[in-house]
């Protein structure tokens, strides 16, 4: 009997291995590759995917008849196709903690001054949803469904934080903590210690641990078993958000956070629920002169 779900010889069909059809999976790459950048030449996709041209040429074309890529006739690259972005949107539709977190993150921008970002865990790094753009000429920016490692995120590292040891264990256990600037931490156990202070101050940072002169506050959201299922955050550049604004904003993003959760009807766990309306304790300064370079000019 063929296992439930599958047709009859299904196992046997050309073109597949391993319960996967070759085609697809090929296809499913290409788009992805075309995702993360804005317009590439069909050689430096194909080059990206492992694939020859000429296969790469003809599953876009056939992508491109169903509307999830587009080519520019003028400089020959290929781009991702609105049928693909109608399709995103229903993950955006369907996700409760981005379709709560929209007028929280609109109120935090104004309230802040700066962009306002919700994030998910996967596959273990970050991938940004949505955002709202701060105002300021100098911002910060993320494409919806850029992904980021979890260790230089802000996001990354509250939703880290949020979990038990044991699943940050399994996390970390295999794993290359890599260096983006000289501030990322890439020391595992500096990494838990970070972790560590994330729960007592509720609140997480990016402190140029990601892209030179750009800070990040981040607090996670929790469903209805207190499991953390997002993240919300701001961030800017680190000459509007100084020690002093830190201090200030961290709180203000724990809030935001917890009215995302309670709008999905999730619960903030006991550990958590009072640090909305407590300072981020003194020192915060001192830590950051200590363990951190200085904010670049730039």
């Amino acid at each position: 009997m063929a296992p439930r779900g599958r047709p009859k010889g299904s196992g046997s069909n050309r073109g597949e291995t391993g319960g996967a059809v070759q085609s697809l999976d090929r296809a499913l790459r290409l788009v992805a590759a075309i995702a993360e950048s804005d317009g590439a030449t069909l050689t430096a996709i194909a080059e990206r995917v492992g694939l020859p041209p000429s296969t790469a040429h003809r599953l876009l074309a056939t992508l491109a008849a169903h509307g999830f890529v587009e080519t520019n006739d003028d400089d020959r690259t290929w781009a991702i196709g609105v049928e693909a972005f109608r399709v995103g949107q229903a993950f955006q539709r369907r996700s409760k903690p981005a379709a709560a977190a929209r007028p929280v993150m609109r109120d935090l921008m104004e309230e802040t001054g700066e962009t306002a970002n919700i994030g998910l865990f996967e596959g273990g790094d970050v991938v940004f949803i949505e955002q709202v753009e701060s105002r300021e000429p100098i911002r910060a920016f993320f494409r919806s469904g850029e992904r980021r490692a979890a260790h230089a995120s802000g996001i990354g590292k509250a939703l880290l934080a949020a979990q038990a040891p044991d699943r940050v264990a399994r996390w970390l256990r295999g794993r290359r903590l890599e260096a983006f600037t000289p501030a990322t931490i890439t020391d595992p156990a500096r990494l838990l210690a970070a972790l560590d202070e994330i729960r007592a101050r509720g609140f997480a940072l990016d402190d140029e641990e990601r892209n030179p002169g750009m800070r990040c506050i981040a607090a996670a959201i929790y469903d209805e078993a207190g499991e953390a299922v997002a993240g919300l955050s701001i961030s800017g550049p680190c000459q509007r958000i100084d020690a002093a604004r830190l201090e200030a904003l961290g709180p203000v993003v724990a809030a935001a956070a917890a009215r995302v959760t309670r709008a999905i009807g999730g619960v903030v766990p006991r550990a958590a629920i009072d640090l909305p309306q407590r300072h981020a304790p003194s020192g915060l300064g001192e830590f950051l002169a200590i363990d951190r370079i200085e904010c670049s000019d730039g």
